[in-house]
């Protein structure tokens, strides 16, 4: 019987990126089975992968120390209910497999007394032929087969992950995430940049309403919105209130740019982190009750007192209810002023939107280049972050041409080329000849028509950057801007 891995959590097994495996099945390294992963497949392509039964231990530790509010311990863990269903399953699982190895014995026993039976009138030939069978039986099922200890290490670590998360796929749009610890379905969406529907996030409006194509779910909140009998016979659950115990396939809307409604609340501010006297970081806190929904690359509107100004995030929808905008320090803009002199922790914010289809391809395949003009960066790190937590992209470069506001979140793009495979960082030092730069660019891509490129600066900027990218070869519908004051 074969033993079948869905092709995520192979990435997480052999601790490698989704883009990785996909290019292993693109040049034939890697075989599939309508995407999943055959366990002696793996074994064969990842000969050199060290098997360790407790890494998914040292990952919930991990989960614990990094996840966002400082989550407790218990946190990290799924809801009792969801583990006692994980356990129960599990246990179903053993005892199915130690069933079947009882029969295959019982099997053996009547194919030895066949044998035995057979042997008795049978002929020198005959009996000569009976027993090899069985000592060929005999011999093969004594012996340990060649990588059966690291298969029994494979299964014993894939069902460590079966036991701590679970994977969903999002159908029509074929998302897919994994719900870690005590998530709900819709918690775990959202920290994977997934932008599903919702309304109060608690279980009162009904707007995250999805139904269950397969798999099984527990409720894990209570929620006062009342679904009618004929969803409830349809699969229709609240992914606020419920949690996967195995692997689920959910029919719901992936929200794009235009389907996220215009939000109105109050926010508190985290810190203001200053770059330099040119730029700075404003990071605000939505309440617990009132996310943001946003997508990468989009903008929103603050206000504080009297002064207001609408500014490209600069953070990703993954990042729960924490929000970074960045503010250039320019003459005349009373906001930017304010959070440079006055704005302080947990003073209140008034927020507005998100504005802005600045956002992501999510069905494009293709390479990117991001294109970052001085504080243009804001909106391209807001994209970068969320292609990351999509893990969609093919390969990201980044190319950030310097303002007088510096290469300020230098060591930030530097750590992200250190640490993925997939993402290069090149920082252009400031110049009066825009023109040389641009070209020095576009001429190391000979095969602009494979990318998409996503930009932000200024309107001229932008303007002499597609002129050169057009006439190198990359096709007007691949080109996405975003415009910055001056």
């Amino acid at each position: 019987m074969s033993h079948l891995l869905p092709l995520s959590r192979v990435a997480k097994l052999v601790a490698q990126p989704r883009h990785t495996l996909q290019e292993m099945i693109r040049n034939g390294t890697l075989a599939t089975f309508d995407g999943m992963v055959e366990l002696d497949e793996l074994l064969r392509a990842f000969p050199e992968v060290k098997w360790d039964d407790d890494a998914e231990f040292r990952r919930v530790t991990e989960i614990k120390d990094k996840a966002f509010a400082k989550r407790v311990l218990e946190r990290a863990l799924p809801d009792k209910d969801v583990l006692v269903a994980r356990l129960n399953e599990l246990g179903d699982d053993y005892a199915a497999a130690k069933s079947l190895l009882l029969h295959y014995g019982n099997v053996m026993a009547w194919l030895d007394e066949k044998i035995d039976e057979l042997a008795e009138n049978a002929s020198d030939e005959t009996y000569h032929a009976l027993h090899s069978v069985r000592a060929f039986l005999l011999r093969n099922l004594a012996e340990m087969p060649q990588g059966a200890a690291l298969a029994q290490a494979v299964i014993a670590q894939e069902r460590m992950l079966k036991l701590m998360s679970a994977h969903v796929t999002i159908q029509p749009s074929g998302h897919e995430f994994f719900v870690d610890g005590n998530d709900t379905l819709l918690e775990a969406a959202l920290r994977n940049g997934v932008s599903l529907n919702y309304g109060c996030s608690n279980g009162n409006c009904g707007d995250c309403k999805a139904r269950l194509l397969s798999g099984e779910v527990k409720k894990v909140h209570a929620h006062d919105y009342v679904l009618k009998q004929a969803e409830k016979d349809a699969g229709v659950i609240l992914l606020c209130s419920y949690a996967p115990v195995n692997d689920v396939v959910i029919e719901a809307n992936v929200a794009g740019a235009r389907d996220i409604p215009v939000q109105h609340l109050t926010a508190r501010v985290k810190s203001v982190e200053v770059f330099n006297p040119q730029i700075a970081s404003l990071h605000i806190q939505t309440p617990r009750s009132q996310r943001l929904r946003f997508l990468g690359g989009q903008s929103i509107q603050l206000a504080v007192g009297g002064a207001h100004g609408r500014y490209a995030i600069a953070s990703c929808p993954c990042e729960d209810r924490h929000i970074e905008v960045q503010i250039p320090h320019r003459a005349g803009d009373a906001f930017a002023e304010a959070v440079f002199t006055m704005l302080k922790a947990n003073d209140a914010v008034e927020v507005e939107g998100p504005y802005g289809e600045f956002v992501l391809d999510e069905d494009s395949p293709r390479p990117v280049i991001f294109l970052a003009f001085g504080v243009g960066f804001a909106p391209i790190k807001s994209l970068i972050q969320h292609a990351m937590s999509l893990e969609l992209v093919e390969s990201m470069d980044l190319h950030w041409l310097d303002h007088e506001t510096g290469h300020y979140q230098d060591n930030l793009c530097r750590a992200w080329a250190d640490a993925l495979d997939n993402f290069s960082y090149v920082p252009h030092a400031q110049s009066d000849d825009l023109d040389r730069v641009l070209t020095s660019i576009v001429t190391d891509y000979p095969d602009l028509h494979r990318f998409d490129v996503y930009a932000a600066g200024t309107a001229v900027q932008l303007s002499l950057a597609r002129e050169h990218f057009m006439r190198h070869g990359l096709p007007e519908i691949r080109w996405f801007e975003s415009s910055t004051s001056t």
